[in-house]
């Protein structure tokens, strides 16, 4: 189930790293500028370091290993099924893990659809950060389930809806 989970969310990656790769290539064999040389460098150090390290390796990555050992452990049918979802918290999650999940995927899709109607080299520069920053994430990715697969899971809030209820029992308990 952790192969499913994971494997469904690297296939994402990849997908979208394989159709960028050539549109940012192409803009930087077509002959940058030094300006446009200078701002893509600094574009792919910033979406790297925002998006990669911050975003995928810090937040994403520790949480998408969670949920799919969680559902290792935990296997219901439906989730095992939609594994990948399950793991990207689209369902079965905190109220506020799904509208992150739900957000930054209408925000990607939002950004998809602008980025498209740039004229190369811009286009190509955009995506050459985006490119950079998800192959962190899918690098991370891996590393981070080899070790939940070598039992040291990630020590990161899963964003399960039974995680909320276990806190508010607690502390009704606790008054």
């Amino acid at each position: 189930m952790v192969a499913w989970g994971v494997g469904g969310v690297l296939l994402l990656l990849g997908q979208a790293i394989w159709r960028l790769t050539p549109i940012a290539l192409d803009a930087i064999h077509g002959g940058l500028t030094a300006g446009q040389i200078a701002l893509c460098g600094a574009w792919i150090v910033v979406n790297g370091y925002a998006e990669g390290y911050r975003a995928f390796q810090l937040r994403f990555s520790p949480r998408v290993v969670a949920r799919a050992v969680h559902l290792a452990r935990h296997p219901r049918p439906l989730h095992v099924a939609l594994a990948p979802l399950f793991c990207m918290s689209f369902f079965h999650a905190t109220p506020r893990g799904r509208a992150v999940a739900w957000g930054v995927t209408l925000g990607v899709v939002g950004a998809v659809v602008l980025i498209r109607y740039l004229p190369q080299p811009w286009r190509g520069i955009l995506d050459a950060g985006v490119v950079v920053a998800l192959a962190w994430g899918a690098l991370t990715l891996v590393a981070q389930t080899m070790r939940a697969l070598q039992g040291h899971a990630p020590r990161v809030d899963a964003q399960l809806p039974e995680a909320i209820a276990t806190v508010r029992d607690a502390a009704a308990a606790a008054r």
